[in-house]
């Protein structure tokens, strides 16, 4: 099988930009010529081994950070962007879209925005009655989704925070941990018949937890509250990084940093990636070893991306009922929809079918990419009779490279094609000329349409 070539340009211009040296120092200190160095650069030559191991030795770089999902992300995201109407008759090859992923992420990135600011003032003017009777009527940025965008682009890990994190729970019994920082800051905790999960009064400087939760929901609810109070300056530093739009945004991603806090303690990085490469990613033995749901274990697992000491890449996404994607990130090469649903072939559709019980799947991607895909729904009781119960579906995967890695691989015939089943991203992205499930054609296809013939699909994709 032949190597894949890596082209790296972007990140060999950002490393050199953060050493402060020119091209001429360092082509020298990798031991290339300039013009080669020039090349890497700008993505007309790979990166040859002599470069990596030298930016491995003169400079410490982990050189898994040289073939992350940054670009593939980019391109997933522009592809779906343009399956936007508004770009109906002049499609740019898939060819020119990974060249601005690679040679102008930053130019990829500010087309993104621009498409985003260009959905919402659609969608704006589509309500433009309502727009119109209120004061505060002005296009900006939905907070939710410039909230997804940040943890998306830092690879759902934010190493600042992960430490902090760590030190926490590093006497292995985080809860005890928790309780006695509370009290040391005055902080009196009790536990309360009440519909919420977490009420903090700043007043009285009382934390009040549910009884209905379950012991893994108080202890996160718990760590989560710490991370407010006592490392308050170090969320607020990671905030002012981000530079969100808005005060909403800001907000959100200040809850979304306490929960990457709080499952970062319970599982701290260290301990947590040996325990999961000891069993072998079991998620029910991860669970009842960390006092965590399945839930908190599968998510926690696709954060493992620390340079120098990285985990499996692993994809994660959570499902609604409709289909729709409430959380997601991914590792590797799939990237998920940013708008919508996930593929009807995926197996995280039929968690639903199959309460309590993981399903496994092998899936092949129209980009030839396999997968093996770990499927669960997961129910949030409300505690009491008639309360309503929320309902989801999580995946978790990684490419099939890694199932020698997975105990949810064993029994799998991953050596023979006919095992993979065809999956893909989006309808209007995916490339794939027979699907019985495709809801919209593709974008990139012609389609012809016989008046005399009647197959699945009332079209044929050219």
């Amino acid at each position: 099988m032949a190597t894949q070539k890596l082209y790296a340009g972007a990140k060999l211009r950002e490393m050199r930009g953060r050493l402060g040296l020119t091209q001429k120092d360092f082509a020298a200190k990798l031991g290339v010529s300039l013009p080669y160095l020039n090349q890497m650069e700008n993505n007309n030559r790979p990166v040859s081994t002599t470069v990596v191991l030298a930016l491995a030795q003169q400079f410490g770089l982990d050189v898994t950070e040289l073939s992350s999902g940054d670009s593939e992300r980019l391109i997933s995201d522009m592809r779906e962007a343009m399956a936007d109407p508004v770009f109906a008759d002049d499609l740019p090859p898939l060819a020119d879209l990974r060249l601005a992923a690679s040679n102008a992420p930053a130019l990829a990135r500010a087309f993104l925005a621009l498409h985003q600011a260009y959905r919402q003032t659609h969608e704006r003017l589509a309500s433009l009655d309502e727009a119109l009777g209120r004061e505060d009527a002005r296009l900006q940025a939905s907070p939710w989704e410039e909230v997804r965008d940040f943890f998306h682009y830092c690879d759902n890990y934010i190493d600042a925070v992960d430490r902090a994190a760590e030190r926490c729970g590093a006497s292995g019994d985080p809860k005890a941990s928790a309780e006695a920082a509370l009290q040391d800051m005055g902080v009196t905790l009790t536990l309360r018949d009440m519909v919420g999960l977490r009420a903090y009064d700043p007043e009285t400087r009382v934390l009040a937890l549910s009884h209905r939760s379950a012991p893994q929901t108080r202890q996160f609810q718990m760590l989560l509250q710490l991370a407010l109070l006592r490392h308050g300056d170090l969320l607020e530093a990671t905030l002012d990084f981000a530079k969100f739009q808005t005060e909403e945004a800001r907000a959100i991603a200040k809850i979304g940093l306490a929960n990457y806090f709080a499952g970062a303690a319970l599982m701290p990085y260290g301990r947590f990636l040996e325990a999961a490469r000891a069993c072998r990613h079991d998620l029910e033995l991860l669970a009842i070893r960390f006092g965590a749901s399945i839930e908190q274990v599968a998510h926690r697992l696709s954060t493992l991306q620390r340079p120098g000491a990285k985990g499996i890449p692993f994809f994660f996404v959570r499902v609604d009922q409709a289909g729709t994607i409430t959380k997601r990130h991914s590792a590797t090469r799939l990237q998920f929809a940013r708008f919508g649903g996930a593929c009807p072939l995926w197996n995280v559709h039929r968690a639903f079918e199959t309460p309590g019980r993981f399903l496994r799947q092998l899936a092949e991607t129209p980009d030839g990419v396999r997968y093996i895909s770990l499927a669960r729904d997961v129910s949030k009781p409300g505690g009491s009779f008639g309360a309503p119960v929320r309902r989801y579906a999580i995946s978790l995967g990684c490419e099939v490279s890694h199932a020698d890695a997975l105990v949810f691989a064993d029994g799998l015939d991953v050596t023979q094609a006919s095992a993979f089943e065809p999956i893909g991203i989006s309808c209007r992205i995916c490339e794939r000329q027979h699907c019985h499930q495709r809801s919209v054609p593709p974008l990139e296809r012609r389609l012809s349409v016989d008046p005399n013939e009647r197959s699945v699909l009332p079209y044929r994709v050219s």
